[in-house]
């Protein structure tokens, strides 16, 4: 997946970052893991507002953010407080 080091953001400062739009990941069954749990995470903020844990790269590196999803869609993901993820510079999600 990825060696560098992760470094942890709010998500209200997600917007000042320059977000990559290309696929990080490199198999048809990481992508659709990735995309079934994106699904699960939304389900379960709007019914409980659960937290998920989500590791993403921007051109700065690899961040991670914990939130609550609202909406996923085939090309972004909407967080709690507005704030949009492009679903393709999603390395992982985590569901506590």
């Amino acid at each position: 997946m990825h060696t560098e080091a992760i470094t942890t953001i709010e998500k209200e400062n997600i917007p000042f970052l320059e977000l990559v739009y290309n696929e990080v990941l490199d198999h048809p069954e990481q992508i659709a893991r990735r995309n079934h749990i994106l699904y699960d995470a939304m389900i379960l903020g709007n019914n409980y507002h659960t937290k998920v844990k989500i590791i993403f790269q921007c051109a700065q590196g690899i961040f991670q953010v914990e939130t609550t999803v609202w909406s996923a869609t085939e090309d972004f993901i909407l967080l709690k407080g507005g704030v949009y993820l492009p679903v393709k510079c999603i390395h992982d999600v985590f569901i506590a």
